[in-house]
């Protein structure tokens, strides 16, 4: 057990333990705060069950505490107060963001707990307790040369299913055999638990989860979405994706993903369609620099493209809960997904995929509106899986030309960069242990080179508009319409491609291409 860090917690915990005094309402917390605080570990978000209606008492600790009152789930007695600490002296940003989540008992406390999903989740504090404890802890802190992670306080947790010990075991185990009867998220909470802690899943609850599997079909697609990503944002991803499949909750997230299995592919492939998908999560993670891989190694690292740009733009947020590196795994996911439905065979044998990317594209985009992601996730991974032959196609010639680049960065938008890393990692999961030197050379040659000429063209292009749209229009005497968008693309793309440098020129090519239309 730690010691609660910041004092300004514990004085909002005071007020509304004063609060709940005044009404002659008992507190506890409860569930992930209790474990974490336990292990140690920094979280903001605090569970409080009360022997009242706990909507009518969060939102009266919202006044009191200068809080925003959330109603989180009317049916289930379920609510939020958000605090943020203020700025501290010499500090321009505000302090870190406090959720209160508050819930009604369901009878008493150790009911309530026989109710929750795993044993690690089912510990008590009466809250009370728990802020004098803190405050003496904190006290001998400032006494103390001790290092805060050694200190240890004697509380009296609430404890009715050992979850102390299989905190002490790593062990995720299920309260009671109904845990995913009464709630079925809770089998994907499982997995995402273990992986979070590092924790192994223990027989029995394994067990319980592949015989409740379809189950997960049921579930609003928000809490599916919001439990994949928090998966898929942790390192390994490629292992927890490959042990939801084991437990029957991948395929039945994902159907689509079940043709994949046993889908021979040319011998240039060393994995089938779905184990090459795994391996492309797995390879997109040693690319980006956050797992190893098992066919890795320093020399590939060394040669393929990597910068604080890259590592800043995958972490560009694109909706709540997601950024571009997250997307850009479940993209290697599903990059192949349509190759099952458009295998065919030529005059040779050779298996064939025609058409597999823009089918592909558009069976992600159903996944993805299916599980409730945003528009802008929905259309990114779309753009991903549509172009992820691109990068390999523009080097089929050598390096490609700068209009080529241009009309590349113009297509994919801000999925540029991550289809650059998906197709690396898409020749790396295509080879496997098999991947030659000299080609792995010559595609971070290919990357490398595209990156650099997107450089250039955002540096000395894009800032330097020759003309617009109301020069086109008077100088030729145009009327407004879609044929001015199309003649500045066109001026656009040979001012990248170096055709054109200046004003008269870019005036002289509308011209040329005016007169050739009127012809």
């Amino acid at each position: 057990m730690s010691p609660v860090r910041s004092g300004s917690l514990l004085i909002t915990l005071t007020r509304i333990s004063r609060i709940l005094a005044t009404q002659k309402t008992q507190g506890y917390i409860v569930g992930g705060f209790i474990r974490d605080w336990l292990l140690g570990r920094e979280t903001n978000d605090i569970d409080i069950a009360v022997g009242g209606a706990a909507p009518t008492i969060a939102r009266e600790i919202a006044k009191e505490v200068a809080g925003r009152f959330v109603l989180l789930d009317q049916a289930n007695d379920i609510a939020r107060v958000v605090m943020i600490e203020d700025a501290r002296p010499g500090q321009e940003s505000r302090g870190p963001e406090w959720h209160f989540d508050f819930s009604t008992l369901a009878g008493d406390i150790e009911s309530d707990l026989a109710r929750r999903d795993f044993t690690i989740n089912a510990m008590a504090l009466e809250l009370s307790q728990f802020i004098t404890a803190s405050r003496g802890a904190r006290a001998r802190r400032r006494k103390s040369t001790d290092s805060p992670a050694a200190e240890r306080f004697p509380v009296s947790l609430i404890d009715p299913f050992s979850g102390e010990n299989d905190l002490r075991d790593k062990t995720v185990r299920a309260v009671s055999e109904r845990v995913f009867e009464t709630d079925a998220a809770r089998l994907l909470r499982a997995v995402r638990l273990a992986a979070e802690l590092d924790f192994t899943i223990e027989p029995n609850t394994e067990c319980l989860i592949r015989r409740y599997c379809q189950s997960i079909a049921e579930v609003s697609g928000e809490r599916v979405r919001e439990e994949l990503l928090r998966l898929l944002t942790l390192p390994r991803a490629a292992h927890h994706l490959r042990y939801l499949d084991k437990l029957g909750l991948l395929l039945t997230l994902i159907p689509e993903l079940a043709e994949a299995k046993g889908v021979e592919q040319p011998t240039t492939h060393f994995w089938d369609v779905f184990e090459h998908s795994l391996q492309t999560v797995a390879a997109i993670e040693f690319l980006v620099r956050e797992s190893d891989w098992k066919y890795g190694n320093d020399d590939m690292l060394a040669t393929a493209p990597w910068s604080g740009m890259i590592d800043t733009h995958l972490s560009q947020e694109v909706s709540s809960g997601s950024n571009h590196r997250v997307l850009l795994k479940l993209a290697g996911l599903l990059h192949d997904i349509a190759k099952p439905m458009t295998k065919s065979l030529d005059d040779t044998g050779r298996a064939r995929f025609l058409g597999h990317t823009k089918q592909g594209a558009a069976m992600a985009a159903s996944v993805l509106e299916r599980l409730r992601f945003s528009n802008r996730e929905t259309r990114l991974v779309e753009t991903l899986v549509y172009y992820h032959l691109r990068p390999v196609q523009m080097g089929d010639q050598e390096f490609p030309t700068k209009r080529a680049v241009y009309r590349y960065l113009r297509d994919t938008g801000e999925a540029g960069i991550d289809i650059l890393l998906l197709a690396l990692a898409d020749y790396l999961a295509s080879r496997g242990p098999l991947a030659s030197v000299d080609e792995w050379r010559g595609h971070c040659r290919l990357t490398n080179y595209i990156l650099a000429e997107r450089d250039r063209q955002q540096a000395e292009i894009l800032p330097v508009k020759l003309i617009d749209g109301h020069d086109i229009i008077h100088a030729f005497e145009l009327a407004p319409g879609p044929v001015i968008g199309k003649l500045l693309s066109m001026v656009n793309e040979a001012h990248a491609s170096g055709e054109i440098s200046t004003r008269e020129e870019a005036l002289a090519l509308v011209r040329r291409e005016l007169l050739a239309a009127s012809k």
